[in-house]
Formats: structure tokens, sequence, C-alpha cells
């Protein structure tokens, strides 16, 4: 892998409502764009795609409400996860080069899921890791629920960086993060603050994606028409047995493994095998 390939360009997509921040690595190959999680951003995971530079064109933008992308982000307008598929149908239009493999861990795996449904012209195939699907009981708490919970008391601003590292080393859901992939989350996900430095994701935006979840998952699942492959962990999972099930009844060639011990933070522990799944992909 060259040097310059393992570097990322970051450039604003403009589009009707506002710049887009993506990362684009350059290079020929295969287009392959990935999608991040709630509350984080598309550097986190860079540490993870760089070594796939020189095997593919690599793309990874920040959502709406994430990272350096700003388009309007009002958490008291927000009703719908659909604004994510919307957005990054628009974002991979732009760029021109698909069709893509769509890759993405939870929210972004989900976000992904729905623009193969509604778009499988630009889909070449899906790798998800995590994607947030399963079926919540009826009358669930969703207020008080740890994931909107967490995200409400989250704290926002820190006096620099090496602060807010200290207090995310090794606590919550970084606890099984590599030291390369925290400083990568810290690098696209602060912001310069009065105060110091802010989180680039309000953590009412990151509480109100929690408080609404995917829909249209099952009616997408049906819709799709390329390959897919998805992982899952065993602790803390948030795709469901149940969508599981569904895939590889509705998919029969589909790609389907859960990693015992892996947790919801699946890509920042099994780094190789997010590669490989790619790779696999892209050799399709």
């Amino acid at each position: 892998m060259s040097e310059s390939a393992a570097r990322p360009q970051r450039r604003a997509l403009e589009l009707a409502d506002g710049p887009v921040s993506l990362l684009d690595w350059g290079g020929a190959g295969p287009s392959v764009h990935f999608t991040h999680a709630n509350g984080f951003n598309a550097e986190t995971y860079a540490p993870i795609l760089a070594p796939l530079a020189d095997e593919a064109h690599l793309f990874a933008s920040d959502l709406r409400g994430h990272g350096f992308t700003a388009l309007p982000a009002d958490p008291a307008t927000h009703t719908t996860w659909l604004t994510y598929p919307a957005d990054l149908i628009r974002v991979l239009d732009a760029i021109g080069v698909g069709p893509y493999v769509l890759a993405g861990h939870s929210m972004g795996g989900t976000t992904s899921l729905l623009v193969a449904a509604q778009r499988p012209d630009l889909v070449k195939a899906l790798v998800l890791f995590e994607p947030v699907a399963r079926e919540f009981p009826p009358n669930i708490d969703i207020e008080n629920s740890p994931y909107v919970q967490s995200a409400v008391r989250r704290r926002a601003v820190f006096a620099d960086e090496a602060t807010a590292r200290r207090a995310y080393t090794g606590r919550g859901a970084f606890r099984t993060w590599p030291d390369e992939t925290l400083d990568a989350y810290l690098r696209g996900g602060l912001k310069p603050d009065a105060e110091g430095v802010r989180l680039a994701c309000d953590p009412k935006w990151e509480a109100q994606n929690f408080r609404l979840g995917p829909s249209g998952v099952r009616a997408a699942i049906a819709k799709l028409q390329c390959p897919i492959t998805v992982f899952a962990g065993t602790e803390n999972s948030t795709t469901g047995t149940e969508i599981l099930a569904l895939i590889r009844e509705q998919h029969p060639t589909a790609r389907i493994e859960v990693i015992e011990g892996a947790t919801h933070f699946l890509p920042m522990e099994h780094p190789d095998l997010v590669r490989g799944a790619i790779r696999a992909a892209i050799s399709r």
C-alpha cells in the first residue's frame, strides 16, 4: 500500500442543502463506500479501510448530523431514519462511479441496505456489520432505554483532544477499541469550541436517532437484488435473529456469520474480518 493511498483526501461534496464531508482514498478498481454508525464518523473507520486502498476506490462520508458534514440537523425536526438513505443516494449519484460495494456498520449498515432496495442500479454488493435490524417488543420504553439514556448523558465539550481521549480510553463503548481507531474517531468527531473541543455529533441528535430506529427493513430485504453479507456479534447485538432468518429465507446465497464474543463494535474488534468481507465482495 502506497503512502498516499493510506491517507484519504477529505473533500466537501456540495448538495442542494449543504456540503457532505467525504473521505476519498483515490485509486482505481471497484468503487466501495463505507457508512458509519450513529454518533461516529467516517474517519473512525479509516485505519480499518486503509489497507484496501490499493485494491478499490474507497469512499466514506459523514452522515447528516455527524462529523464535518454540514447538512441541516435539528433534532427537533428529525423524524425518520429514511433521511439517511435519501442523503446517501444523493452522495453516490454525485460521486458518479457506481455501482458500489456498499459496506456499513450499525446505522450505516441499515442505511446501505435501504439504499440497495431503493436504487439497485447503484449497488454491486452489500457488506453489513451489526446493522440495526431487529423487532422490538410493543410498548417498549424507548426513552429510558440504555441507548437513549447514554446519548442524553454524553459529555459534549472537552478542554482539548487529549482530555477527550483520557475520558474515552478503556471505557464504555470504547473499551474494546484499538488505540488507532479511537484516535481516528477523535480526529473525525471533534470540532473547535470556545471552551476547547466539542463533539461533532450533538448528543441530542444521536439520542434522537436511537429514539426513532429504522423503518422499512423487512420490505427492503425483500427487494434486494445484489449479493449480501452480514456479520453480527453475540454480545448486545443490534441485529435480530429473526432478521437474519428472514435474510436466509429470502436470499439463500447470502453469507451470514455470527461471531462468538463479538460486540456491537465488531468492526473495531475484528478489522481483518471487515477487510476480508469487503475483498470478497469486490472480487465477485
